[in-house]
């Protein structure tokens, strides 16, 4: 995980599992909601961030999947 985008996405996607699970327990209605609107400020970050990225690659579309070569896709 060499940039950073890449890290933010883990951390929402964590943070996003963490607030379902307080949905589902005992906790006060204003650190829900506080914890709402970090997790929407967060999601806003993660996307930018991701749009802003300098990340290229030298795959192509000739370059198929990289799991499955060329003469296997049926």
């Amino acid at each position: 995980m060499k940039n950073f985008a890449i890290k933010t996405v883990w951390f929402c996607t964590i943070f996003v599992f963490v607030f379902v699970g307080l949905c589902q327990t005992n906790i006060t209605m204003p650190a829900l909601a506080s914890l709402f609107i970090v997790g929407n400020i967060l999601i806003l970050f993660m996307v930018y961030t991701v749009l802003i990225d300098k990340y290229t690659t030298t795959k192509t579309f000739k370059n198929w999947y990289e799991d499955r070569p060329v003469g296997t896709i049926d």
